[in-house]
């Protein structure tokens, strides 16, 4: 390729601007663009690197629950930045919001066009204030939320400055994405295929060092005579040990010139690993498919790396002590099995008050989760999913109903906010499933609910690899695309966000009662916790040879249950779920005969739980366990 210079421009690259637009969470700087200007900081210490986190300015211009209303729904955010792309499609596109917007209380009163008018005027101010010019490279980090707003600031952009490069990346573009991205949008130059930082550096590269001919690079989609290459293989470090601290400075920048209101102290994103060690890199094993069927977050990735335990945990400090602030968001898809005890363990010693956040799979265990807790802990999202292990296996979870119970249990009793999903409508899925969940249900109503979220098809994950095997009749892409972008567009583009012909009546019709339930799960849950002295709603009190448990109800008085001698004894050895083979090995005089009914009654008074022969106590300490 044969760079076009712009204007003013005298061969060589010295300075680049990444931009985050929106709609990420405002609260975070973006560990995207930020990595990226440490790496190509790292390796070209005199390049000149600005990284913008526009989304933030939006959100101080906007106002904050409005910014955050509209970004926690994707096809709110798409469908503002749409109407500026296209305004001549806004009746069309202003549907789709209006129909995302009837659930959010804090938007049923928006108008559409006064959002729109709000937001580019913001924007526009905000893309002139710039001089783009001193640039000669322009990179846009492309994640959920951020398709249109990128593509508008690039359209804008580009109208003033022909000969701008632009490159794009990010969660959106992987894989078949990558091409049809170039095919769709002729501002856009290079797209990275997967991670970044070696395909960027590499372009950076030779743009520094020629100003002009552009080879070939791995991982690096580019124009070639007027047409497109084809999608390449992932170029991605082998070893994440090299890279350097996120530099987080243009967003702190960008905080410190807000109004004293409008100021607040950031939860700073960090990563510990890249990829899905779940998601095995050939994506098949023995013919199945390897990753949770339904998940397509790790396209980007070619299997799994993680950082040691004392880089973590130096550059947490680090981030932490230089930016005055102790949340600490992990953005890890998983964290890794065997550095996330010393990680925690380390952390903990560091003398630092953190709040931290990580998403962790169920079958994480006790030890792990409680020196989490002791480093900080205070919320996690577990790869639940499912409450029946019939369905968890059509997921290809590799996980049981017990083990979900028993982390969500783990989670009560430690004082961490489990915020965890609960998949509705997959595909597949019977009623038997639905039955299955239904009874596990009665068992989770001490813990904090699960968010309900209805199944959708994601680009490149197994169910839209094999749709046949799901019953899925056909594949597309979602039909609220075609409301935001022109016809062209959308033949041209395989989205991330993907749809599908099946009975999807039928699963709307089976998931009816798990709906209901849910919804009593949280009302009942909000009941019993309310007041400054509310208590578990499932606990016990241990009195050395007997155990007393408390069980609350809504709309009455508590129940109590004495356990005494060996009943008290194995209801403390079931804390973790254990086989009736390993309670009668435990308690070798106690024969079947006589464990079997006590058991029985425990689970009758759902103070158990029992699956497949093996047993869960589901009362937790009355007094909080913080450490």
């Amino acid at each position: 390729m044969i760079l076009t210079m712009k204007k003013g421009q005298t061969g060589k690259l010295k300075s680049i601007v990444l931009v985050s637009t929106p709609w990420p969470l405002y609260s975070r700087p973006s560990i995207q663009i930020s990595a990226l200007k440490a790496y190509l900081k790292a390796e070209s210490p005199e390049l000149k690197v600005k990284a913008v986190h526009f989304y933030l300015k939006l959100a101080e211009s906007i106002g904050y629950k409005l910014y955050q209303a509209i970004s926690e729904r994707t096809w709110l955010a798409e469908s503002v930045y749409a109407a500026l792309l296209y305004p001549e499609r806004t009746k069309e596109i202003e549907k789709v919001f209006y129909h995302e917007a009837r659930e959010k209380a804090e938007l049923r009163k928006a108008d559409f066009r006064t959002v729109t008018d709000q937001v580019k005027e913001v924007s526009d101010g905000f893309i002139d204030s710039i001089d783009w010019g001193r640039f000669g490279l322009a990179g846009f980090s492309i994640c959920l939320c951020q398709l249109t707003s990128s593509l508008y600031f690039i359209k804008r952009i580009r109208q003033s400055f022909t000969g701008l490069p632009i490159v794009v990346g990010g969660s959106m573009f992987a894989g078949e994405a990558s091409a049809g991205l170039l095919e769709a949008f002729s501002e856009v130059d290079f797209v990275v295929n997967g991670e970044g930082e070696l395909p960027l550096s590499r372009l950076v590269g030779h743009m520094m060092d020629s100003g002009g001919h552009i080879p070939a690079i791995p991982g690096l989609v580019m124009r070639k005579g007027g047409r497109t290459g084809s999608p390449v293989s992932f170029n991605q470090l082998q070893d994440l040990g090299s890279l350097p601290h996120p530099d987080y400075d243009d967003y702190f920048d960008l905080l410190k010139t807000f109004h004293a209101g409008k100021t607040f102290f950031p939860t700073l994103s960090a990563e510990i690993s890249r990829g899905c060690w779940w998601r095995r890199p050939s994506g098949q094993c023995a013919g199945r498919p390897t990753g949770c069927a339904f998940c397509n977050l790790n396209l980007q990735w070619h299997g799994y790396r993680s950082k040691g335990a004392s880089q973590v945990v130096s550059e947490i400090d680090h981030l932490t002590t230089k930016y005055k602030t102790l949340s600490v968001a992990f953005m890890d898809n998983l964290l890794p099995v065997r550095q996330s005890g010393e990680i925690f363990l380390q952390l903990a010693k560091s003398g630092k008050d953190f709040h931290l956040f990580a998403e962790i799979r169920a079958s994480t265990p006790g030890g792990v989760l409680k020196a989490m807790r002791a480093a900080g802990m205070h919320e996690v999202q577990i790869g639940i999913e499912a409450l029946s292990t019939r369905l968890l296996g059509k997921l290809n979870k590799g996980t049981t109903t017990i083990e979900n119970l028993e982390i969500m249990k783990q989670c009560e009793e430690l004082n961490i906010s489990n915020m965890s999903n609960l998949i509705v409508h997959f595909p597949g899925s019977d009623a038997e499933d639905v039955a299955e969940t239904i009874r596990t249900l009665e068992f989770a109503l001490p813990f904090r609910p699960l968010r309900l979220v209805h199944f959708w098809l994601g680009l490149g994950s197994a169910v839209w690899q094999n749709p046949a095997a799901f019953g899925l009749k056909a594949v597309f892409n979602h039909p609220n695309y075609a409301a935001l972008f022109p016809p062209d567009v959308c033949r041209s583009m395989r989205f991330m966000i993907q749809s599908y012909r099946a009975d999807r009546g039928y699963q709307k019709r089976l998931w009816q009662p798990v709906k209901k339930k849910v919804k009593a799960w949280n009302k009942t849950y909000a009941e019993l916790h309310c007041g400054p002295s509310s208590s578990p709603i499932l606990s016990f009190r241990d009195g050395v040879d007997f155990l007393i448990i408390r069980q609350r109800r809504p709309g009455a008085e508590p129940l109590t249950h004495r356990l005494v001698g060996t009943s008290r004894a194995i209801y403390l050895f079931c804390r973790r779920h254990r086989s009736l083979k390993a309670i009668l090995g435990r308690f070798d005089r106690l024969g079947e005969d006589r464990a079997a009914p006590f058991l029985k009654m425990m689970v009758d008074n759902r103070l158990m739980f029992e699956e497949n022969g093996k047993y869960l106590s589901l009362a937790v300490p009355a007094r909080p366990t913080n450490q």
